[in-house]
């Protein structure tokens, strides 16, 4: 199983967002995600998040949460446990160029028009409703998000917008 991290940056009513358009054999190329990446040897969930966004962004992080645990389980990739984290109090400068792609402050209010994973929706909205530390599961058939649960409990994706993967 994989093991990694991913946070949400923000600042004035944005997030920064990372476009990965950059690596041609990326399973998120073309989508819109926050910044994070693999578990080093010995790390935490805190040392890796604040690696992987120094080494993305440019940017020290000195005032972050942890949010909670997503765990990822697909019938064509490995399973991941994402832990996730939001950040609003950082220190350096934003670096112009990043390997993984193009980088933008993005405000909450438009990230449903981003192309990004499904699931990315689901726990966008539980960190913009400010929901206590949680466990999500998020089930994908393909590309397409299956079914969620939080907490030990489905939710239904209508709410999202969203219809699970093969109904209609």
């Amino acid at each position: 199983m994989k093991n990694n991290t991913l946070c949400y940056i923000e600042k004035d009513g944005c997030y920064l967002m990372l476009h990965r358009v950059k690596k041609k054999n990326d399973a998120n190329r073309g989508k819109w995600i926050g910044f994070g990446g693999q578990f080093e040897e010995g790390e935490s969930p805190e040392d890796c998040v604040c690696r992987e966004v120094l080494e993305e962004t440019g940017l020290v992080l000195t005032d972050y949460r942890y949010r909670g645990i997503v765990t990822f389980a697909s019938d064509v990739y490995e399973t991941e446990l994402m832990h996730l984290f939001t950040a609003d109090g950082f220190e350096g400068v934003l670096r112009e160029e990043c390997d993984e792609g193009e980088m933008a402050w993005v405000a909450k209010a438009t990230l449903s028009e981003l192309p990004m994973w499904e699931g990315d929706r689901v726990f966008l909205d539980l960190l913009t409703r400010d929901i206590p530390f949680f466990s999500l599961k998020l089930i994908y058939k393909g590309d397409a998000l299956a079914a969620a649960v939080l907490n030990g409990r489905s939710l239904s994706l209508g709410e999202y917008g969203l219809a699970a993967a093969g109904k209609a």
